[in-house]
């Protein structure tokens, strides 16, 4: 069974810089979760930060790669730098990804973090920029197919297509296991 990185606050955990939770209860998220797909991580608190926490922007108008890269920096509205978290709360959510061979991820649009269509541009007045977040970038980077909560049912569609293909992939084995009625068998 394919495993689906999904952002904690979409599925109703409380961690969220205010407190709060971005719950969807988007048909295909919820039949993930009743079978068991959904692997949830929050990058910013794996990262080391607190809930609640001050708002947080990537400054410059730049994107997640350029974080990545060491060019750009996390700044919250405080003005204190909180780069490093995020690097590593990007660094954590890839490890999770890959230790469940993880190929789709769902992130929340809009963050520092998981922004995929768009971030905000360091200024804190609310001002877009298409980019992405430090671990959408991060993922992507990793060949991890990334989507919004918007896009639930391209991702949906992406998840299918990794299932039809292996299903009707038979691989040869060895003539012993196929003796013993082996899967292939």
């Amino acid at each position: 069974m394919e495993f689906i990185l999904v952002s904690a606050c979409l599925v109703g955990e409380s961690v969220r810089y205010n407190g709060g939770d971005k719950r969807t209860d988007h048909p295909v998220l919820q039949r993930w979760l009743g079978e068991g797909r959904v692997v949830t991580v929050c990058p910013e608190v794996a990262g080391g930060l607190s809930v609640p926490r001050p708002p947080a922007e990537i400054v410059g108008a730049a994107g997640g790669l350029s974080v990545l890269s060491g060019v750009a920096r996390v700044i919250d509205d405080r003005g204190r730098d909180v780069t490093g978290q995020f690097v590593r709360g990007a660094e954590h959510a890839l490890a999770v990804a890959r230790s469940k061979s993880i190929r789709i991820a769902v992130l929340k649009e809009g963050s520092p973090s998981c922004g995929l269509g768009y971030i905000y541009d360091g200024s804190f007045t609310g001002t877009r920029v298409s980019d992405v977040g430090v671990t959408a970038a991060c993922l992507e980077r990793a060949g991890i197919y990334v989507f919004s909560e918007a896009q639930l049912e391209e991702a949906d569609l992406r998840l299918r297509r990794f299932e039809d293909g292996f299903a009707s992939l038979r691989l040869p084995l060895p003539q012993d296991a196929e003796s013993r009625g082996g899967v292939n068998a």
